[in-house]
């Protein structure tokens, strides 16, 4: 599963005040660690969406985990960000984080733990907008959800970029969070110490013409999956995927 990407889209649309794509994502995850990740999805959907206005901008996006019997889980982010000052790079950000999942087993219902940001995002581009880049320090609050999870304080530290070469006919996007979680958070299990947790999850696409793009996207992560497998905590999956911009 993708995080949560949550900013790409804003990396890529900065030649418009208004973007959406459709991603169609085959995760190898399940096929490279065949033990840890068995259960892993092989397809995910993305829907996402940047827009800008007077003010600053939107940005939301959702996963959709697909299996060959259940939609395993759904997964959104919606931020807003504010210009402080109309020639700052400066913005406010705020964001929250949710989702639901299912699980293939009896009652295997529930939902991720849901959390509220809200910080500083420090954006930035050259002269034709070929390279952007944003970095944002958030306060992080996770919220009490379901049984076994309970609210606490954290921090998050994201990077998102975007470079367009080649004539724009390629495109190098992602994303890089660090944040603070706590063992067992998401999964009803005993809360734990403390721990960092690592996601990027960057991107290459051949733009095929200006609505359909081919590509790939590698997620590697540190303490973002569970494994009950052995003590791995460390993951590169890949992809090969489709994006269509509307």
């Amino acid at each position: 599963m993708r995080k949560v990407f949550f900013l790409v889209l804003a990396a890529m649309a900065a030649f418009t005040a208004q973007a959406q794509n459709i991603q169609l994502h085959y995760d190898f995850g399940r096929n490279i660690y065949s033990d840890e990740e068995s259960d892993r999805q092989k397809v995910t959907v993305t829907v996402e969406q940047f827009k800008a206005d007077d003010w600053g901008s939107w940005y939301y996006f959702f996963d959709l985990d697909l299996t060959s019997k259940v939609t395993r889980s759904i997964y959104t982010e919606i931020s807003r960000e504010l210009k402080l000052g109309k020639e700052s790079p400066l913005a406010a950000h705020v964001e929250y984080d949710g989702g639901l999942w299912h699980a293939d087993v009896p009652n295997g219902c529930g939902s991720y733990q849901q959390a509220g940001l809200l910080g500083l995002a420090y954006n930035g581009h050259n002269a034709d907008f070929s390279k952007t880049w944003s970095v944002q320090a958030l306060y992080k609050q996770f919220i009490k959800s379901y049984d076994g999870t309970h609210s606490y304080p954290s921090f998050q530290l994201t990077g998102v970029w975007g470079l367009n070469f080649l004539d724009n006919k390629m495109t190098f996007s992602g994303f890089i969070d660090l944040w603070r979680g706590e063992k067992g958070a998401n999964y009803g299990e005993k809360q734990g110490h403390g721990m960092l947790v690592l996601l990027t999850e960057p991107q290459l696409w051949y733009n095929v013409n200006k609505h359909l793009s081919v590509g790939t996207e590698i997620e590697i992560s540190n303490n973002f999956i569970v494994n009950y497998y052995n003590d791995k905590t460390f993951f590169v999956n890949p992809t090969v995927a489709l994006k269509w911009n509307l």
